[in-house]
């Protein structure tokens, strides 16, 4: 692929770091040498006041930040939450948020379900999750991007889950955010291809990417926990998406098990390293 004629702008550069609340003191004397972005998720964060909220603003003053969300439950039967949107928008004013993403899943029908549901892959759910979408962009006033979620069971299923998020991404004319580890969990749980979904994805629509650790629950079952290191097939296929689509944005995700600040700059001195060797392997071609 010419990667140089994909005409891409990123919201950020380089490597980051999901900032969790309890790396609020451990990061502090990190800088943008180590570090070149970090994530939040916004429902974290909205309304916090006092020592988090001051501990919060130095790092939006020091750092690119783009924001993950949580809750707002795309593929939900219920309405969307235009209260949630409004506080996530001035959110992003306020901190001078680059981006927004959100999964494709749904987490609420009546109440909140503490969980990533698979969205039915089927021709009604991409026109109702594309209408939902496209409006929650017009009221931020920018472009969105759905990440490719872990699922562990396919209800309804009409159609291929590369296919769904294809159209899904097209009908509603969003960014993706690709996770190559949910990629590497779909392909054992579902006994598919990793390197051949990867590749029919959108190139163009990529915003940035999340690579994380999962569970080994069985042979044939992995569990996306974001609580362990990257293993190597993760790290690989992370290759593979640089050699298909170009150096991209890539931020580690870690949510438990919370490793030393040296373990996780390791880690993303490893994205980093990635990076660098698949720059230097594109000026060579």
């Amino acid at each position: 692929m010419d990667n140089d004629g994909l005409n891409r702008v990123f919201p950020v550069q380089g490597a980051g770091l999901g900032l969790r609340r309890a790396l609020l003191g451990p990061l502090s004397s990190v800088t943008t040498d180590d570090i070149d972005f970090l994530e939040v998720a916004p429902e974290n964060w909205i309304n916090v006041g006092g020592r988090y909220r001051r501990q919060f603003r130095e790092y939006t003053e020091r750092f690119p930040f783009v924001c993950h969300g949580l809750s707002l439950s795309i593929g939900s039967p219920s309405p969307l939450d235009w209260e949630l949107l409004r506080n996530i928008k001035d959110f992003m004013s306020e901190h001078n948020i680059r981006c927004y993403t959100e999964h494709l899943s749904y987490c609420s029908d009546d109440g909140h379900l503490y969980d990533l549901m698979p969205i039915p892959f089927t021709e009604e759910a991409i026109t109702y999750v594309a209408e939902r979408i496209s409006q929650i962009q017009d009221f931020l006033g920018q472009r969105i991007a759905m990440e490719n979620v872990s699922y562990y069971a396919a209800p309804q299923q009409e159609m291929s889950e590369i296919d769904f998020i294809n159209a899904v991404l097209e009908k509603a004319d969003c960014g993706l955010l690709l996770d190559v580890n949910n990629i590497y969990v779909n392909s054992i749980n579902h006994r598919y291809d990793a390197e051949s979904f990867l590749a029919a994805l959108p190139a163009e629509r990529v915003v940035y990417v999340h690579i994380a650790g999962h569970y080994n629950e069985a042979e044939d079952l992995r569990v996306d926990t974001h609580g362990a290191d990257v293993i190597d097939p993760v790290w690989r296929l992370l290759d593979k998406a640089y050699s298909l689509f170009g150096i991209m944005p890539t931020l580690l995700e870690r949510d438990f098990n919370i490793p030393t600040v040296p373990e996780l700059l390791a880690e993303v001195g490893q994205i980093k390293a990635a990076q660098a060797t698949n720059r230097a392997l594109e000026m060579t071609a």
